[in-house]
């Protein structure tokens, strides 16, 4: 099975919490920080996951800035 993979640019002082929130949900995603000077991460979500990790990312969205890189 393939990974769905998604770029979003986030606060970078907000990395390492976005990556603590989504090691707590054990498999549904990994998240590598492709830039951190531009806050530019890369979500490998888990087939069959997205709706769990898009509803996660509203709810944080109220919080902190997510929005999707190119």
């Amino acid at each position: 099975m393939n990974t769905i993979k998604k770029y979003f640019r986030v606060d970078r002082r907000e990395i390492a919490f976005l990556k603590f929130i989504f090691e707590a949900y054990d498999g549904i995603v990994t998240l590598t920080t492709m830039d951190p000077n531009q806050g530019v991460v890369l979500f490998c979500i888990a087939p069959g996951c997205e709706d769990v990790v898009e509803m996660i990312l509203q709810d944080l969205k109220k919080d902190i800035l997510i929005e999707p890189a190119s």
